[in-house]
């Protein structure tokens, strides 16, 4: 059996060794040019956040403005909406905070005009998410719709706890 002196050493001196090779890694230059689509030999790939993310993954969502159109909504109702809306890169963030936390994401922001657009055309939040479910699918909403299969989901989780409760 190890004594905890034994282990905290080995402990102590395993972060000591990654730590100096990966500081040895990252403190030369790159031995060559950058591999054909790649970064260059001994950097990572930080372009992104999330492993995964499809960068062309943004699709048009395009209404034609109502005549006479004005914003349909004020900037913090239209935030709240970007709430409501899944970014479609991979990332499992709505777009609001994809866009905001993730700035190389390129998906986000193209979504993020598209809202506008349609808030400055003048349609409505459930016309919004409506367009964006019409491109998307429902993938495109944070939450699915309350139809349907997707009850069970919702009522399914509440109903197990209420019978578990009962038994008990």
């Amino acid at each position: 059996m190890i004594s905890r002196r034994r282990w905290l050493q080995a402990v102590a001196l395993g972060v000591a060794a990654v730590a100096r090779d990966g500081g040895a890694q990252q403190a030369g230059p790159p031995q060559a040019g950058p591999p054909q689509g790649g970064p260059p030999q001994g950097l990572s790939d930080t372009s992104n956040l999330f492993a995964g993310m499809d960068p062309t993954a943004a699709r048009s969502v395009r209404l034609a403005p109502k005549p006479g159109a004005s914003p349909s909504m004020t900037p913090d109702e239209r935030d709240a909406l970007e709430h409501r809306i899944r970014c479609q890169c991979g990332c499992t963030l709505d777009v609001f905070t994809c866009r905001t936390t993730d700035f190389s994401c390129q998906v986000s922001p193209a979504m993020h005009r598209d809202v506008l657009a349609l808030v400055e055309g003048g349609h409505s939040a459930q016309e919004i998410l409506d367009a964006f479910v019409n491109v998307y699918g429902e993938r495109a909403l944070m939450a699915p719709t309350k139809t349907g299969f997707n009850l069970v989901g919702y009522i399914l989780p509440g109903a197990a706890i209420a019978a578990g409760a009962i038994l008990l």
